[in-house]
């Protein structure tokens, strides 16, 4: 798997990380969203740098220019409830692409500790021979997104997979490696120190669903 880290170098996307971990601002949810958002535009510039390209020539008021165009047809997947502001980022910047969505929740069935993953919804465009980004913002164990991949590809065969996170855990990251296949790209905004005693990510920034839309029952 390609691992590819933005918050290494110095950018406006490290000003917006510090300000959704920011408890001093968690509770502007609207302000929380918007920054998820620009993250997300940011990693979408980033990713975009990676896709191939067409050449063509378009006519101006004055002339023609030479210039390129996308060449790869993507779909945007996010996972719910927390994916949607990140899915909004992405889908700002590639404003041609197809969407999906699906769920997928941490359950204890026995009402400890241990918990699965349910994957009970599922609703996305046809990806066979396209690149499909699976956005998400939060990879504490990685259990989420490989239980989602594995139920994408029953479904179909994308040409590039590229799974975009804006806050990972190491733990998480060796989990996807275990269990993704080896031409998988994944683009973290940033990379954080470990996964606490409930698999949740320190120092992180909470439940970024909650932080989004409100407590949830």
């Amino acid at each position: 798997m390609q691992i590819h880290n933005l918050s290494e170098n110095n950018s406006v996307l490290n000003h917006f990380l510090g300000q959704i971990r920011n408890v001093n601002v968690h509770t502007d949810s609207m302000r929380f969203r918007r920054n998820i958002e620009r993250i997300g535009e940011i990693m979408a510039y980033e990713l975009s740098k990676t896709l191939e390209y067409n050449d063509i020539e378009i006519q101006t008021p004055l002339g023609t220019k030479k210039t390129t165009e996308i060449a790869n047809q993507v779909v945007i997947c996010s996972i719910l409830r927390a994916g949607l502001p990140l899915h909004t980022g992405f889908l700002n910047y590639f404003d041609a692409a197809e969407n999906g969505f699906i769920s997928a929740r941490r359950h204890h069935p026995n009402n400890d500790d241990y918990f699965d993953i349910l994957v009970e919804y599922q609703a996305i465009a046809d990806f066979n021979g396209k690149n499909l980004l699976l956005v998400d913002p939060m990879l504490a164990t990685g259990q989420s997104i490989v239980a989602v991949f594995k139920n994408l590809i029953e479904t179909g065969t994308a040409k590039e997979i590229h799974i975009a996170v804006v806050i990972a855990a190491p733990e998480g990251i060796a989990y996807l490696e275990q269990h993704l296949p080896d031409n998988c790209h994944l683009w973290i905004a940033t990379l954080d120190e470990s996964l606490d005693e409930n698999s949740y990510i320190v120092p992180g920034l909470g439940d970024a669903g909650d932080l989004s839309y409100g407590s949830k029952l």
